[in-house]
């Protein structure tokens, strides 16, 4: 449900990406302060095997809050697990099928029969440390970047230093050169360079996809005029170097949360021994959570 690298869209079109443009990078602290609205935020506890986790929800992502508070409320989150830990990445937890999962089961895939469109807000919701964000199935079967119905994760993170922060960035502008080459290749009028383009791709012919990649450049390049590449702010550089977080997800990803208190309990679930697919060897679950 959650990547922690940008997936490409296969190998020969990542080799041809990678020579045309730039070389793609393979993808207890207090809280910083949220961003409150207007209201009064709501906050939920989190009893964990390990310890107790106070989240707030921000209003600013109102479908994802009230879809939050409406299942915590109906017990939908009580016994099941922190089944996806990634150390100086992040923690996931919501799949229902991990309530009483056996050890080694597979996990991720669970949750309700519908999903919930996005609310990015990168420029003042971002993924420093300690936010509470939603997961969600990939690009290539998810082109609206909707959330799951359940899923979620917390950030654990890193610190990234500026030539760090730059790097990501130029990684999310040659994520959207891909995505808008795509997307015009798909259109009427590219329709036999299309053609083309698979049957190379078929054919593994490295030399002729570049060849179809630099055709299309000066479309792609027109698209991205219309909509600039994200760039970090320097609000957000600081906290990325200071405080920490996996900015590579930003703007892909729907924040919603963030932890004010129990930030060590967050670090020591991340810190856990884990097996096949980044579950914990022994389990951490979540025994109950209240809306306070």
């Amino acid at each position: 449900m959650l990547e922690n690298q940008i997936k490409m869209p296969n190998t020969l079109i990542l080799k041809a990406f990678l020579t045309l443009f730039v070389l793609l990078l393979t993808f207890a602290a207090p809280a910083v302060a949220g961003y409150p609205g207007n209201e009064k935020e709501t906050t939920v506890r989190i009893l964990t095997t390990e310890g107790t986790i106070r989240i707030k929800l921000y209003n600013e992502t109102p479908r994802h809050r009230d879809n939050f508070i409406k299942l915590v409320k109906t017990g939908y989150y009580d016994s099941t697990l922190f089944h996806r830990v990634i150390n100086e990445f992040m923690i996931q937890g919501g799949d229902p099928d991990s309530k009483h999962a056996a050890p080694g089961q597979p996990l991720g895939n669970g949750g309700p029969d519908y999903t919930i469109p996005a609310e990015f807000r990168p420029e003042k919701l971002f993924h420093k440390k300690g936010v509470l964000a939603a997961a969600r199935n990939g690009d290539d079967v998810n082109p609206t970047r909707a959330s799951s119905g359940s899923q979620f994760y917390i950030v654990e993170g890193k610190k990234y230093t500026e030539a760090d922060l730059n790097n990501v960035e130029q990684r999310l502008l040659m994520q959207k050169k891909q995505e808008l080459f795509l997307k015009l290749l798909n259109q009427p009028e590219n329709a036999a360079l299309k053609v083309k383009f698979f049957s190379f791709r078929q054919q593994q012919q490295t030399d002729s996809l570049m060849g179809i990649v630099k055709t299309m450049d000066p479309q792609v390049q027109t698209e991205l005029l219309k909509t600039p590449p994200y760039k970090f702010s320097q609000e957000q550089r600081t906290i990325y170097e200071t405080i920490g977080g996996s900015p590579h997800l930003d703007g892909g990803y729907t924040v919603f949360g963030e932890v004010i208190e129990g930030m060590d309990v967050v670090d020591k679930i991340a810190a856990a021994k884990t097996g096949q697919a980044d579950r914990p060897i022994a389990d951490i679950r979540i025994l109950k959570m209240v809306i306070e």
